[in-house]
């Protein structure tokens, strides 16, 4: 399931007029932020936007998946991630503002960071 090169640079390409992204290796894929928030993952030569109750629905509709991967224990489900339509990848309005609110919802989501004097 890694991610490939050409893939991932042709999705940075995409999501650069949104402005400062940044994208990193993790677990075989790359996960992708703006600023500090991340908010998307490539695995394969998939995008897997950050989702969440208000969301999810709009991916199910379109006929997306949840983010999975197989343990010996069985395929497991993360459900916080859904893999973008192809179509929206295909329009750059569209996936503008799903960008967008991914970048949102992730935002929200984020845990603020303890200071050095909260740690325990």
């Amino acid at each position: 399931m890694t991610a490939s090169p050409q893939y991932t640079e042709y999705i940075f390409e995409l999501l650069q007029p949104i402005g400062r992204m940044s994208m990193r290796r993790m677990f075989g894929g790359v996960g992708i932020s703006y600023g500090a928030v991340h908010f998307a993952i490539i695995m394969g030569n998939s995008l897997y936007f950050t989702v969440d109750d208000s969301t999810r629905e709009k991916f199910e509709k379109a006929g997306m998946h949840p983010f999975s991967y197989v343990t010996k224990k069985g395929r497991i489900f993360v459900r916080s991630y859904f893999e973008l339509p192809e179509d929206v990848l295909n329009d750059a309005e569209s996936l503008r503002l799903w960008a967008i609110e991914s970048i949102n919802i992730a935002d929200k989501k984020k845990k603020p960071k303890r200071s050095r004097s909260e740690k325990v």
